[in-house]
């Protein structure tokens, strides 16, 4: 073989594995001899294919060709198809673990074929873009075709995707709140709070904070493959059942009932790792531009088991000799190596969120001009879609979006959940017809009750056996927000027999209960979940996305980044303590200072004491900076992103050399 370059392809059992799911075991195992075999062939293979190019080099970025396109000679299609059957029985003599970082595109741009070997981890800006042009050249007409192509070569296979029920029952969450001018957050109420607390522990005197009920004896199921949407009144509740279903609840809160993963307690794995938590609130770092910002959020959420599933595709692919789309490979291994400073993920996630027309611009904040507000939201929401979680729990994600680009949005998180067997659950304040149609069940809170769970077809035969009708010019959406008011209840009252009386909220829950969606619902929370039938790769126990060194130097790398982009502020201080430094070394010029008696020695501490002043207040511009960002790590942290520490130390490092210039 290596002395005619020739390969012949193995023959191969078309049996599948019969493990379940995807293993998640470890790689295979091959022999020394094996290996170098594998390797001689990709390298035949590699020397063949450049050896029938011009200028062609055996690296593919020294090459510096564009891969993505075709060449302008149509004669030569056979001897192309030739090269991609050899590129084939190449990567297929790969180990496993090495076939999953190798591949190859063929482009067409309208000038021919191209053939080119890439290392999937190394894919730069271009390369990434030409790639993601040819799967989903316009978001809002190429994306569905893209997912189903995904799933198909998936599905082929016999591999199934990891997914996820969320069940909530007697749900109960209360708070202990001050109330009135004591509630105010004042300087003088904030010191008697911390002697309040002190005095309660010590059992000096009782706790004066009133119990406040956030949510009452909810239940609920959260399903699979299905998009459901959260409607409720302000106050109603639905922040706290958001972050209670994704495992984000504050300490402080007292709760009660539970809330499983496929039948699987929260203490049995990493919530926050499992189910992502989109906050209304939009906290970035306004010096990183909207593609370093996701590109750092999916660089510390990692992979997840994106990796493990790669390897049984291609295991199980040639298996069954099974050749997949090239470009759709490139992209699932690209997506599935880890350690990458920008992984593709994040320009699809910009591509479907029409990120990519400002990804180059800076996020931006009160005092640094940036992004609109829309866009800081859809970043909010891409920072979390990004990661590998495979349940998403969204609140409010659509303020300061017009009604086009919600809708946009919610179809394509639709088509991942349809398509891909996510979980979503979307908090949304007054959405379009349009964008109401998107989703699958309805949830409508108010008052801490659910007054409505269930398929969106029922939710309009409810309200009307109350007694309740929508009318024909009024959508649906606002109809359930204010159906609950006081206020607005009487306008839809529809029963000529009976004279209209408010129902309060209570009363629809209860008679929910005896409606037959209702009735559905308990009969399904009744039968427990199968923990059986849960996939291994669902749910997530490491508490981290990455390696702690991977986080480290992800953690050093994006504050050497701040480091640079605030350079104007260490310029600044440099130059005033020059200026400094000279007004002190010429204030005394030639003067004989004398260190015999104490009075000489506090000239000198005096001296001292000068200079220290002034490198604390040169410090506190350092202050403000380190400020402004805590809101940002708060978030990051509570979301598992890294560590404390991971945070501290780059802080610490980079900042050292530049106290010992001062």
């Amino acid at each position: 073989q290596r002395a005619t370059g020739h390969l012949t392809r193995r023959s191969l059992s078309p049996n599948l594995d019969p493990r379940p799911p995807f293993f998640l075991g470890g790689r295979e195992a091959l022999s020394r001899p094996a290996m170098d075999t594998a390797e001689a062939a990709w390298g035949v293979a590699s020397l063949r294919l450049g050896s029938r190019r011009l200028g062609s080099r055996s690296s593919y970025r020294e090459r510096g060709a564009d891969v993505f396109s075709r060449a302008s000679s149509a004669a030569g299609a056979g001897s192309e198809d030739d090269e991609e059957a050899l590129m084939w029985a190449a990567l297929e003599r790969l180990p496993t673990h090495s076939r999953v970082r190798k591949g190859f595109v063929v482009g067409d741009d309208g000038s021919g074929v191209e053939l080119g070997l890439i290392d999937v981890a190394a894919l730069g800006y271009q390369e990434r873009t030409r790639l993601l042009d040819r799967l989903v050249r316009v978001a809002e007409e190429d994306h569905e075709h893209f997912l189903r192509r995904l799933k198909q070569r998936i599905d082929r296979v016999g591999i199934d995707f990891p997914t996820i029920q969320v069940r909530y029952e007697h749900l109960n969450i209360e708070a202990l709140a001050h109330v009135g001018n004591r509630g105010l957050p004042t300087f003088i109420n904030t010191t008697l709070n911390v002697l309040e607390t002190l005095a309660n522990l010590l059992h000096i005197v009782p706790n004066k904070k009133i119990p406040i009920n956030i949510l009452h004896d909810v239940n609920g199921i959260i399903k699979p493959k299905r998009m459901t949407l959260l409607l409720g009144p302000p106050g109603s509740g639905k922040t706290t059942l958001l972050l209670a279903l994704a495992g984000k609840l504050d300490s402080d809160l007292k709760v009660s009932g539970k809330v499983t993963y496929n039948g699987h307690g929260m203490n049995e794995f990493v919530a926050q790792r499992s189910a992502a938590y989109i906050s209304q609130h939009d906290l970035h770092i306004a010096e990183m531009t909207v593609r370093e910002t996701l590109a750092f959020s999916a660089r510390c959420q990692g992979i997840g088991s994106r990796y493990d599933m790669l390897t049984e595709l291609s295991r199980r692919e040639k298996a069954a000799n099974i050749k997949p789309d090239p470009d759709l490979d490139v992209y699932m291994k690209a997506i599935s190596v880890g350690g990458q400073d920008t992984n593709i993920i994040t320009d699809y996630i910009l591509k479907i969120l029409g990120l990519d027309i400002c990804a180059d611009t800076m996020v931006g904040d009160d005092m640094l001009r940036g992004i609109s507000g829309g866009q800081r939201k859809r970043v909010t929401t891409g920072e979390m879609m990004v990661g590998a979680e495979r349940a998403l729990f969204m609140d409010e994600i659509s303020t300061g979006l017009d009604s086009s680009t919600t809708y946009q949005i919610v179809k394509s998180l639709g088509l991942i959940t349809n398509i891909l067997s996510g979980t979503t659950v979307i908090s949304l304040l007054q959405p379009a017809p349009e964008t109401y149609n998107l989703f699958d069940d309805i949830i409508l809170l108010s008052d801490g009750h659910i007054v409505y769970q269930g398929p969106r077809e029922h939710v309009l035969e409810f309200f009307e056996s109350m007694g309740f009708k929508c009318p024909d010019r009024k959508g649906v959406a606002d109809f359930l927000q204010e159906v609950t008011s006081r206020k607005d209840q009487p306008q839809y009252w529809a029963r000529s027999d009976r004279r209209y009386q408010y129902v309060p909220v209570k009363e629809f829950a209860r008679a929910f209960q005896a409606f037959h969606a209702g009735q559905s619902l308990s009969a399904e929370l009744s039968r427990p979940f199968d923990r059986s039938q849960c996939h291994p790769a669902s749910l997530t126990t490491s508490t981290y996305g990455a390696s702690k060194t991977e986080l480290l130097r992800a953690c050093i790398e994006r504050e050497w980044l701040l480091m640079k982009r605030n350079m104007f502020v260490y310029r600044f201080r440099a130059f005033q303590l020059l200026v400094m430094t000279v007004i002190v070394m010429t204030l005394f010029l030639r003067t004989n200072m004398h260190h015999r008696t104490v009075n000489d020695g506090i000239v000198y501490l005096g001296a001292l004491f000068f200079a220290i002043v002034a490198h604390m207040f040169n410090g506190f511009s350092e202050l403000a900076l380190a400020t402004i960002k805590l809101p940002v790590f708060f978030k990051q942290r509570d979301y598992l992103f890294f560590p404390a520490w991971a945070y501290a130390i780059p802080t610490w490092i980079l900042k050292i050399p530049i106290s010992c210039v001062e």
